[in-house]
């Protein structure tokens, strides 16, 4: 009897962690072959997992199962190296839509929502987690052009993110 409250409570954070923040929508007619590559991370809302990480990057590859292989990095300035962690991800309603579920610990998911995306040549993203406490700008290079960026940054403000608390990647012009 103790083990249902432990599957309920574990369902329930499972699904919980994979939602998409009130009121927004992931990007349709995605291309998961476009998407793949490497990706810089240009601004950031503050998490414990990148804390103190500088030059973060993302680099997606398929996965034997049809998933994503994630690779994420980014440089330690304390020990001087680079730290890495591998996860995987799967899409949640099909390949055509923007928005994945992505593991780096077991059986534990957290959302991978992505509300903007350059559709033309995919060098730019704009990614959500499962609530605005969750948010990347990341691009094909490690500087975006300040319009570009721009335009994200309002469109974030506009949807209810705190850009006032971003950490960007490289100073602003």
């Amino acid at each position: 009897m103790q083990l249902i409250p432990i599957l309920l409570l574990t369902l329930l954070l499972s699904t919980g962690c994979t939602g998409i923040p009130e009121g927004l929508t992931v990007v349709e007619g995605f291309e998961l072959p476009r998407y793949l590559g490497t990706w810089h991370e240009i601004a950031r809302l503050d998490h414990r997992f990148e804390r103190g990480l500088s030059e973060i990057r993302a680099e997606y590859s398929l996965r034997e199962d049809g998933g994503v292989r994630v690779l994420n990095s980014g440089f330690d300035a304390e020990t001087n190296q680079r730290r890495s962690a591998e996860g995987k991800a799967y899409f949640i309603d099909g390949p055509d839509r923007g928005r994945l579920k992505v593991s780096f610990f077991g059986p534990f998911y957290g959302a991978y929502n992505i509300i903007a995306l350059d559709k033309t040549a995919y060098q730019y993203a704009m990614i959500a987690g499962p609530d605005r406490d969750y948010l990347w700008i990341l691009a094909r290079t490690p500087d975006l052009a300040q319009p570009i960026l721009d335009s994200l940054l309002n469109q974030a403000r506009n949807q209810g993110f705190a850009t006032d608390q971003l950490i960007f990647a490289a100073p602003r012009h």
